[in-house]
């Protein structure tokens, strides 16, 4: 039972009680009352010996007032210049890397989670966690909770907007990118994800649009049909169906424009769509830009399904290695060098998911990527650095769960993600299908007990509530794999959302002006200021043009698409939903 006072409140020590005593003579003896002692020599030395210790005193703090007002007056003057390095000179390579939705929490999961899996002493870190320089505050202008679109906006343009904006601005006037800036100023340029290449990320640096659902459009911007013409020199990831016409399978546009067909036929693109054909690239050693890939209909699966079919999709760190040699070998004569922005994107669908086993998986994937980066910046002979953080966080993610009303337990259990060998979105694809294909017929129950929750989670103690759930209601089962499995290793989460939780910044050396805690915006600046380039002169150019260029397609206000209804914005809020097969 708690005790009825606070503990040790009567327990206070002798010498305690004595030292209080003394500094009370000592006070009084200070300021001049009566003593005890009668005066002598050894008094009046004691007196000036404390009138010299007063005086030091006196004089030590006019001193630092003095300095303290000065420091002031010099971080005034000259604002956080301080932290602005001076202007970089010579050809130079910039690597850009986003952990979409990756938090705290999700790193010190990983970590654990890996050393659990492979055997490794407490002190084996990520490389990530190597390179940890500083963090990021997260706000939009629309909320202290961000979406993809209003953080990417803040590293491609520096400004802040309002969520579901791809680099425009509240008043709906587009803000020029670094990757525009950089290419007119002559750099090569690259994006690579895991989700769409329309997604909010990639989109921000590379189209502008008033709302992030409008994908058709992005993918035009994206291959040329831009005011600028085009401004990627490669992209690789998924997202394939936004560039085919509605009228072909897997084609999932409002129009029947074949915007692979445009690209390559106007703009020039070399475009691929398979495995077969990414592996002719020889991890860029055989690259022909501008090139397109895409290599998934939507998102590429969750790296803990995607070693699963490895002849299918390429992974995150092949498509950045071949990114990389790719522009590299394409810049080694000119005296610029390329700007590269990689996204693991799909960590922020395993916090949506609320899926602790894919997103371990997804942050290693990224962590391999991440490392290749810095492999290829240390026998680069060129000038180069890499910056990376995240947008936000997503899922609220604890590493710790409470279970049950009585005080928890101080644990949680890697060995449970160890288990899984698929993501909760697969399994809910599976089951969905299976119902499609039989129905829900004796042997469904099975199915599930044994094909999904034994193989594929590793759950051995499936409670009969857990299956009954997961029989009435199919269309909610990727929500429910995910608990189980959350659940029993103790992992907690309190959104399926996003969070306005600090965000982590790693960089490589010529890094230093990001170290400590930044406003997203200011990595934005720093990335065009390591550049060199001219965002604003971009975005002059693009506000000129913002009654003047015009796009083919189903009949619009402006090339920025639709101004955003308040449905709009709410739609763009819950843009992610999991795919069931």
């Amino acid at each position: 039972m708690a005790p009825a006072e606070p503990l040790f409140a009567n327990n206070r020590r002798d010498s305690s009680l004595h030292s209080e005593e003394r500094a009370a003579d000592e006070d009084t003896a200070l300021l001049g009352g009566p003593r005890k002692e009668s005066s002598s020599p050894l008094s009046r030395a004691s007196f000036w010996r404390e009138v010299g210790l007063f005086t030091w005193a006196l004089v030590a703090t006019a001193a630092v007032i003095v300095l303290a007002v000065f420091t002031q007056h010099q971080s005034l003057s000259h604002g956080s210049d301080h932290k602005t390095p001076s202007k970089p000179t010579g050809k130079r390579n910039l690597i850009f890397m986003v952990s979409d939705g990756m938090g705290p929490a999700s790193l010190s999961m990983t970590r654990s989670f890996r050393q659990f899996r492979d055997g490794l002493p407490i002190d084996d870190t990520l490389v990530l966690d190597q390179h940890f320089i500083g963090s990021s505050r997260t706000r939009s202008t629309s909320s202290l909770v961000t979406d993809s679109a209003a953080g990417a906006t803040a590293f491609s343009c520096g400004l802040k907007s309002y969520n579901g904006a791809i680099s425009m601005l509240p008043d709906h006037t587009p803000c020029g990118t670094v990757l525009e800036a950089a290419k007119k100023a002559g750099y090569m340029t690259g994006l690579v994800v895991t989700t769409d290449i329309t997604d909010a990320t990639p989109a921000c640096f590379s189209a502008h649009v008033n709302i992030r659902l409008e994908e058709d459009l992005i993918a035009q911007q994206e291959v040329g049909e831009h005011p600028l013409g085009r401004v990627v020199d490669l992209m690789l990831g998924g997202g394939r169906c936004h560039f085919l016409p509605n009228t072909t399978e897997g084609g999932c546009r409002a129009d029947d424009r074949d915007i692979t067909k445009l690209a390559q036929d106007k703009y020039g693109w070399n475009y691929i769509d398979s495995r077969k054909d990414f592996d002719k690239l020889e991890l860029g050693s055989n690259v022909k830009l501008p090139l397109l890939g895409l290599f998934a209909e939507r998102d590429i699966p969750f790296e803990i399904d995607r070693r699963n079919q490895n002849d299918v999709y390429p992974s995150l760190n092949e498509m950045a290695q071949t990114a990389l040699k790719a522009l590299e070998d394409a810049t080694a004569d000119s005296d610029k060098g390329f700007f590269l922005m990689i996204e693991g994107s799909r960590i922020d669908h395993a916090g949506h998911g609320n899926d602790p086993a894919a997103q371990v998986n997804e942050v290693l994937a990224y962590d391999a990527a991440f490392a290749s980066v810095v492999e290829f910046l240390k026998r680069s002979g060129e000038e180069g650095i890499l910056v990376a953080t995240s947008d936000h966080e997503t899922g609220g993610l604890s590493v710790a769960r409470q279970l049950h009303p009585l005080y928890p337990q101080y644990k949680w259990f890697p060995e449970v993600l160890a288990n899984a060998s698929s993501s909760a979105e697969c399994l809910a694809g599976r089951l969905n299908n299976h119902i499609i294909q039989n129905g829900k017929s004796d042997k469904l129950e099975e199915f599930i007990s044994e094909e999904l929750v034994r193989k594929g989670l590793g759950i051995t103690d499936l409670a009969e509530e857990e299956l009954q759930l997961l029989m009435d209601n199919p269309p909610l089962s990727v929500y429910t794999f995910a608990d189980m499995i959350s659940r029993r290793a103790q992992i907690g989460w309190s959104t399926h959302g996003h969070s306005a939780v600090d965000v982590n910044i790693y960089g490589t050396a010529g890094s230093e002006a990001l170290h400590g805690n930044h406003e997203n915006i200011e990595i934005g600046k720093f990335l065009r200021h390591y550049l060199d380039v001219d965002v604003k002169a971009i975005t002059d150019e693009l506000v000129e043009k913002l009654d003047t260029f015009g796009v083919s397609g189903i009949a619009r206000d402006s090339w920025t698409g639709r101004m955003p209804s308040e449905e709009d914005l709410e739609l763009a809020a819950i843009h992610y939903q999991p795919h069931h097969g």
